[in-house]
């Protein structure tokens, strides 16, 4: 709480209630800290007092002495400035003993019209909230990968399930590197990755059937490729292990899934579209409005704030996705899909900031300046895939 929500005693009367003694340091909402020196009420009062006059006189009408708090090295900015100038300083012990000699010139204004202290160079906060990454590089990450999925999906759809496995691979990799590190976990990267990319490839193919045989044995693989190495520990690492084939490969699946549809493009592009803007309708309006935390033991920065403009932005994109690009989908259904992305979406996220919070990382990897590692692309993507899969299926049929 800061000093200004303390009621002021009234003009003229002291905790007492007796006219003419001003509020000691400490009571009613003046207080000494190290930072500030003595209360200026007191300095008043020192400055004007006849000679003679010392603390014991201001404190003799008190129940309680209150007792001298030294200023922390250096005293407050007024009395570094004193000195500094060879004048006498006030609001503290004078060095050598005896009591503090009144500051000349003239007091300091207070009440309307006076002019607002400046803030002190450490507390001063330039009033501006900061991202802590580099826009420019994000920025243009950003519309480089736009760049690439947006020619990958119109001009040859089956490049785009290369740019799919591509990205599961580096994913699994930076992954398992992170396990490997932080938590001293084998997790075996080649029957993952060669796995990763048949569970893909399988689904785009093949569609749900082929996936789930493709994740099944790429399980399989990793439970028979870890016993050629020390068994200490097994049971721990093949865990880890398949956890890492359902969250990265098995949910990327689904993105090959809707690519297979007639309007497979179509669907990707709104499954992209709604996910990136429930993302920065989050940031935008958690950024300017938000105060009520959502998950801070989780991921400080998100409030809830963020979360309705997540769904208020989604919601929108999806009425006019279903209307625009999905042949035979209505605006009510992009209000559900919109919806539905925005929660899955704030849910992808957490869930990997929940991870890095475990393994004690701020990124998964540096491979995308401005943006971390794949991993910190796809928190929100993976998640989502199956839910616009599966609202898309119901909406308009598989295609």
């Amino acid at each position: 709480m800061n000093d200004s929500s303390w009621g002021a005693p009234p003009s003229g009367a002291g905790p007492s209630g007796r006219p003419g003694h001003p509020a000691h340091p400490g009571h009613f909402g003046y207080r000494s800290t190290p930072e500030q020196g003595f209360s200026s009420p007191l300095r008043a009062e020192v400055a004007q007092a006849p000679a003679g006059y010392t603390h014991e006189d201001a404190d003799a009408s008190q129940t309680r002495r209150m007792p001298i708090v030294p200023d922390a090295p250096g005293g407050d900015q007024d009395d570094r400035d004193g000195r500094a100038a060879g004048r006498p300083f006030d609001g503290g012990p004078v060095p050598g003993g005896g009591r503090p000699e009144p500051r000349t010139g003239p007091e300091p204004r207070t009440g309307p019209g006076a002019e607002p202290a400046a803030p002190s160079p450490r507390g001063r906060s330039s009033g501006r909230k900061r991202a802590g990454r580099d826009l420019r590089a994000a920025i243009g990450v950003g519309l480089g990968l736009g760049a690439v999925i947006i020619a990958s999906l119109f001009v040859y759809k089956h490049v785009f399930v290369g740019v799919v496995v591509a990205a599961v691979v580096v994913g699994l990799w930076e992954l398992t590197s992170r396990l490997a590190e932080r938590k001293q976990l084998r997790v075996p990267l080649v029957p993952l990755a060669v796995g990763g990319a048949a569970m893909v490839v399988a689904g785009y193919v093949r569609g749900a059937e082929g996936a789930w045989v493709a994740t099944a044995l790429t399980a399989l693989a990793v439970l028979v490729w870890r016993m050629t190495e020390d068994p200490t520990e097994y049971l721990r690492d093949v865990t880890a292990g398949v956890f890492a084939a359902f969250y990265v490969p098995f949910l990327a699946t689904f993105v090959a899934m809707m690519l297979a549809a007639d309007d497979g493009p179509q669907r990707v592009l709104t499954f992209l579209l709604l996910t990136v803007v429930s993302d920065t309708g989050a940031y935008a309006v958690g950024w300017r409005f938000g105060t009520h935390k959502l998950a801070p033991r989780i991921s400080p920065g998100k409030t809830r704030e963020g979360l309705l403009g997540a769904v208020a932005f989604a919601m929108a994109a999806g009425a006019l996705c279903m209307h625009f690009l999905i042949d035979g989908g209505v605006w009510w259904q992009g209000l559900l899909l919109g919806l539905a992305v925005a929660v899955s979406a704030t849910l992808g996220d957490l869930g990997e900031s929940m991870i890095k919070r475990d393994l004690g990382i701020k990124d998964m990897g540096t491979l995308l300046p401005g943006h971390g590692g794949i991993m910190d692309r796809l928190d929100s993507l993976l998640p989502t895939a199956p839910v616009v899969w599966l609202l898309l299926t119901a909406f308009v049929g598989a295609g």
